[in-house]
């Protein structure tokens, strides 16, 4: 088939025309790879749009370097990856390659111009195809039937691809709560492959899987895709606790689903002690934010609720008030989803945290100098200020002390 969508045609700009021209010229093939292809048969703009072509990283940088064009980022040139900057843009490009030697973390590269090979070694058919820059498909494996069908397959046979590179468990965990349409429909041999060589996922870096981790949990089926990591013995490989809470999890997944939760607030639910929270850190290296946001949550999850009358959001509110730390409002925020609680959250999204309106300097006018007396006249007025429902204005509360 030939692709000649409006997404397809929007990459066509001055740079990728510049760097079209360049290829041709020098009778090296470039196409579009991986999921940007994906997402351009799905109808969507890809974020980000990588190439693979027949040229090496050599004849690539004598080119790009003979016609005065920037490379940036040399990082992955060992892989076969040169990044070129023409027109205010970046444009990733890879050498195909075949996996000589791996070790389910990294692998020895070969360069190739046999674009089947290099499909061979990805992981998902849906990722493996190639786009060239007239629309026309390539697809080796069957990828584009697999996208139309919703169905995430790994490419020829699933052992051989996961001992390549243990995260393409998770890879394929996240790319089904992504693309797959209902819940449980694998087929036995993936299921098994991943059981069978879950352990690989143990030499992977805590920051690899927590990237993946963090999509699948805020993916579709995430209830169902968690469950999965228990029955697959996943859990215990990637900082997850061994008895996670899993009824906590199906409660809360299912409360939060158009919430936009944070990915930390939906773990959190699987925890049922403060160790969980340390043991996730120790594995996953997650950001001071993440952990202190799961510890919150845990503390708070159960006696920090609505109020029941008229004012059913004042506990938060007063929480709010009376806390010293700067970003409590956001914490509070992610406990009302994990609660469920969406109409209180969107009221507390439109509440504005009013200032205290009385200064010191205020009672110092009043004839008051001992700074004693004046914090406490302060914290006085400020529980009277409280019981208003923050409504009392300067003027009110400073008549107020002279009643106290």
């Amino acid at each position: 088939m030939r692709l000649q969508s409006p997404q397809f045609q929007a990459l066509f700009t001055p740079g990728l025309r510049s760097v079209a021209e360049m290829f041709e010229k020098k009778n090296y093939e470039l196409r579009i790879a991986g999921g940007a292809v994906r997402d351009l048969l799905s109808g969507m703009t890809p974020q980000d749009v990588d190439f693979a072509t027949t040229a090496t990283p050599a004849e690539m940088k004598e080119m790009f370097t003979s016609a005065g064009v920037r490379l940036i980022n040399n990082k992955g040139e060992k892989h076969g990856t040169i990044t070129a900057r023409l027109h205010e843009q970046n444009f990733e490009i890879t050498t195909l390659r075949i996996d000589v030697v791996t070790d389910g973390r990294h692998a020895e590269v070969e360069f190739t111009t046999d674009w089947e090979k290099d499909a061979e070694r990805r992981d998902l058919t849906i990722n493996s195809m190639f786009l060239g820059l007239d629309g026309m498909l390539y697809d080796f494996f069957n990828g584009y039937e697999d996208l139309k069908n919703k169905k995430i397959r790994f490419v020829g046979k699933a052992t051989e691809r996961i001992q390549e590179d243990y995260l393409r468990i998770l890879r394929y965990l996240r790319f089904y709560g992504r693309i797959a349409e209902k819940p449980g429909v694998h087929e036995s041999s993936t299921l098994q492959a991943i059981k069978e060589n879950a352990k690989g996922l143990a030499g992977i870096s805590g920051e690899r899987i927590w990237v993946e981790l963090k999509k699948i949990l805020l993916g579709n089926h995430v209830n169902h895709l968690v469950q999965l990591v228990y029955e697959l013995d996943i859990a215990q490989y990637i900082g997850l606790p061994l008895d996670g809470d899993l009824e906590e999890f199906a409660r809360v997944t299912k409360n939060i689903q158009n919430l936009c939760p944070k990915p930390m607030t939906v773990l959190t639910s699987l925890f049922k002690v403060k160790d969980d929270v340390t043991n996730l850190d120790l594995r996953l290296k997650i950001s001071k934010e993440e952990k202190n946001l799961g510890l919150f949550l845990m503390k708070h999850r159960q006696e920090l609720t609505k109020a029941m009358g008229p004012e059913p959001l004042r506990p938060y509110q007063d929480f709010i008030m009376d806390s010293r730390e700067a970003n409590t409002n956001s914490k509070i925020c992610e406990l009302l989803k994990y609660q469920g609680e969406d109409h209180l959250l969107r009221e507390l999204q439109q509440w504005t945290v009013p200032s205290f309106p009385v200064s010191g300097h205020d009672l110092r006018k009043m004839g008051m100098s001992s700074g004693k007396e004046i914090g406490a006249a302060l914290q006085q007025l400020r529980d009277e200020w409280k019981k208003s429902g923050y409504h009392m204005d300067k003027e009110e509360l400073l008549s107020c002390l002279k009643k106290l």
